[in-house]
C-alpha cells in the first residue's frame, strides 16, 4: 500500500470517527430545549449537515459526505435502541424524533448537496 492510499484510508477513518463522536454527543444532549423548541436537537442536525457538506467538498466526492453520515447514523440509532433492562438513551419524544429523523434527513441532504454542487460541477468541467 502506498502513502497516498494510506493517507486516504486515514482521512476516511477519521471522518467516520467524527460522525460517531457527533452521534454519541448528540444522543446524550439532544433533549435540551428552549421552551417547546428542541434547540439542541436542531443544532445537532445542522452540525451533521455541515460536517457532511464540508467533508464532501474537501474530498470532492460523495463518499466524503457519506462516511461521517454513516458514523452518525450508526451511533445515533444504536443508542436509540432499548437495552435488556428497558432503558433507552434517545427517548420517543419530540426532541428525540427531531434528532433522529431530522439528523437522518440532514445526512441525506448533505450527500445530495455534495452531489449536486461539487460532483456534477466537476463532471461538467
Amino acid at each position: 500500500m502506498n502513502e497516498r492510499s494510506l493517507l486516504s484510508a486515514g482521512v476516511y477513518a477519521m471522518l467516520f470517527v467524527l460522525g460517531v463522536a457527533e452521534g454519541m454527543v448528540g444522543s446524550f444532549q439532544f433533549s435540551r430545549t428552549a421552551g417547546p423548541v428542541p434547540v439542541a436537537a436542531l443544532a445537532f442536525c445542522l452540525i451533521i449537515l455541515i460536517t457532511c457538506m464540508l467533508a464532501g467538498w474537501a474530498l470532492r466526492g460523495i463518499s466524503g459526505a457519506l462516511i461521517p453520515g454513516i458514523g452518525w447514523i450508526l451511533a445515533s440509532f444504536l443508542l436509540s435502541m432499548p437495552v435488556s433492562n428497558g432503558s433507552v438513551i434517545i427517548t420517543n419524544s419530540g426532541p428525540g424524533k427531531w434528532y433522529l429523523y431530522g439528523g437522518t434527513i440532514c445526512v441525506l441532504a448533505g450527500v445530495a448537496i455534495t452531489f449536486g454542487l461539487w460532483v456534477r460541477r466537476e463532471a461538467r468541467d
